[in-house]
């Protein structure tokens, strides 16, 4: 019975082809309608349901420029005779027969599109702040880990392509940008560090599945330059004493993870300690961490500090998706001679440390090394 669907489908004038294409609920896809040179001047539309009744969702005479219709934006490239479909906010229920079709006297052109809606996850927006870095996370199917990833910022009438990887366990930078394809984890890291307002916009990660299609999951990044908090302290200690950090936090992150790490030789941090609990150190390891959820601050104490402890630190918050928003720059210069007083010293721009330590059941936990 295959059979003779496929000679059947093959006979059937104006038809050019037909595709099939997965996508994910929360997410997007972007298909990739194919025609002959000869109609780059004819009407391209995008339509749903059998062909005998198929319902227009986007229709354009436009040309080399994007054209939007709810969720439905379609671009058509004359040069490579090529006009894309992209379909945002995907739905279970959005599973049907698409046709793809070039509007003629006559019988239309047209390719069948038999779109799937899979169950997914939605990567919800985030928070930056000026001055600071940011992870973004981004979870796939294990389907996709050869596959090459992209990550852009969505522009007027583009989509801008910043940085993009098709290789495994390395990072690759452009500018402030970087990304890392964990691909035994099935992880895209996305990370932006000296962060500013004008980073604020839509953001797209693309898996690039086939020639006919892709697939991508969208977020919105807001970067404030918030006055809650200092950007940058720094503090010295004499080797073998103690060091205090104190980092105030917005409001609105009481409720979220925090975390300070140390920065190693790339641009992300290779250890971390974190704290989940309010009012109750975490006190395993050197770094040992306090939240007080109701001022908004959170202490950090290391113990018996060495030169080794000399470094680039930074107190952030960690959201329920894994994303780590650095918000406090912690500059720790550790001398081998006791300075005076024999306890840490701060410049002008360091806060001050919490005085008491709650005795409970610490938890700390440490991040992989990139």
């Amino acid at each position: 019975m295959k059979i003779i669907w496929t000679f059947t489908l093959l006979v059937i004038p104006g038809v050019l082809s037909s595709i099939s294409v997965t996508g994910y609920s929360g997410g997007g896809v972007s298909i990739t309608c194919r025609y002959d040179k000869g109609y780059t001047a004819y009407i391209k539309y995008f339509c749903k349901g059998q062909w005998s009744g198929c319902t227009y969702q986007i229709k354009t005479e436009e040309k080399n420029k994007w054209v939007d219709s709810g969720r439905f934006s379609l671009y058509d490239d004359t040069r490579a005779a090529v006009f894309t479909v992209t379909f945002r906010d995907l739905r279970e229920q959005d599973s049907d027969t698409y046709w793809c079709g070039t509007e003629r006297t006559g019988k239309d052109l047209y390719t069948e599109v038999n779109l799937k809606i899979l169950t997914g996850q939605k990567i919800s927006a985030m928070r930056g702040y000026s001055g600071g870095n940011i992870i973004i996370n981004y979870k796939y199917k294990i389907q996709y880990k050869n596959h090459e990833k992209y990550v852009c910022k969505t522009g007027a009438d583009q989509c801008l392509t910043l940085i993009n990887t098709d290789r495994a366990a390395e990072w690759t930078h452009v500018g402030r940008f970087s990304v890392h394809d964990d691909r035994s984890a099935r992880l895209l890291r996305v990370f932006i560090r000296e962060l500013n307002v004008i980073d604020s916009g839509e953001y797209k990660i693309i898996v690039r599945v086939s020639e006919d299609y892709s697939i991508f999951s969208e977020f919105h990044l807001n970067i404030t330059d918030t006055d809650c908090c200092e950007k940058s302290i720094s503090l010295s200690a004499a080797a073998g004493a103690s060091v205090n950090i104190s980092c105030r936090y917005p409001q609105s992150h009481s409720a979220d993870v925090k975390f300070v790490c140390r920065r190693s030789g790339s641009d992300l941090c290779a250890e971390e300690a974190s704290v989940e609990e309010s009012r109750r150190w975490s006190a395993e390891g050197q770094i040992q961490l306090y939240d007080d959820r109701e001022q908004q601050l959170l202490t950090g104490t290391i113990s018996h500090v060495t030169r080794q402890h000399s470094a680039e630190y930074w107190c952030g918050v960690q959201s329920d998706q894994g994303h780590k928003s650095f918000i406090t720059r912690v500059l720790i210069s550790v001398t081998d001679v006791p300075e005076a007083t024999g306890t840490t010293q701060s410049s002008s721009s360091s806060s001050s440390s919490s005085s008491s330590s709650p005795s409970s059941s610490p938890q700390q936990r440490m991040c992989v090394r990139n």
